[in-house]
């Protein structure tokens, strides 16, 4: 074979390998499943959204009942089966809870934590929010007509949950919360997804709800690559960009 002919099969197989590798290479997350936090729903990630949808992300926003963590990883999973994957998953808060178990699912190729709860699996919610401090005085339980329901007193809602957020927006939330069940922060994890899928974590500093030096915790036992932001528990709404640029992160 001439020295031509050598050099342009050469060039080919590397052409080829090259292609193969891309093709065996897991193609970057186009599908964003975002599940809210406990007392409030889907409505108030309208902004994270907008954003991630404009970037060519097709979003899905899991509306929870709240009503037990079977319940609400149930509901994840639902809208899972929807997409068609790689699917980045996204928690909030409780929210974290449920994405630790649903995000097993094989359709998830990683996890991201919005001031979440990031539970080991024999772990429960409540558990961990009573690790370093007691629960804010702003929570109390709500008795129902079917049992204990958390929610957080409209009075200290804005100066608990979203300080930073605009007054009349963090009334409205205060005043259209959806309460959580009990019993869904006592149910431990039966899985926790992070230890075999890559996780991101947004670690809000003037969180007063999940405190700092928790998520500082649970992020560094994770191993989870950490983005801090100065902002209240309610940063998907004060600071959307920030948090859409993590997921987009996440995706890629």
């Amino acid at each position: 074979m001439s020295t031509l002919r050598k050099t342009f099969a050469i060039a080919i197989m590397v052409a080829l390998s090259g292609t193969m590798a891309r093709a065996e290479s897991k193609p970057a997350a186009k599908d964003i499943v975002i599940v809210h936090g406990a007392l409030v729903d889907g409505s108030g990630w309208r902004a994270v959204y907008d954003i991630l949808s404009k970037d060519g992300f097709h979003v899905t926003v899991v509306q929870e009942p709240l009503t037990g963590l079977a319940e609400d990883v149930e509901a994840t999973k639902r809208v899972i089966d929807q997409q068609t994957g790689p699917i980045v998953l996204v928690g909030h808060s409780y929210g974290g809870s449920v994405i630790t178990e649903a995000g097993a699912d094989p359709k998830v190729s990683a996890l991201v934590y919005v001031a979440a709860l990031q539970p080991d699996a024999g772990e429960a919610s409540g558990q961990l929010l009573t690790k370093f401090a007691a629960p804010s005085d702003a929570m109390r339980a709500a008795p129902a007509a079917t049992g204990k329901y958390f929610y957080m007193q409209p009075a200290l809602f804005a100066a608990t949950y979203a300080q930073d957020v605009p007054a009349t927006d963090a009334q409205f939330l205060a005043d259209s919360q959806q309460q959580l069940a009990e019993k869904a922060l006592g149910a431990p994890v039966s899985v926790a997804a992070w230890r075999t899928k890559p996780s991101f974590a947004i670690l809000t500093t003037q969180d007063h709800v999940v405190s700092p030096e928790l998520q500082r915790w649970m992020y560094q036992r994770s191993g989870a690559k950490v983005t801090e932001v100065s902002a209240s528990h309610a940063v998907f709404i004060s600071q959307p960009r920030a948090v859409a640029k993590v997921i987009e992160a996440a995706a890629k």
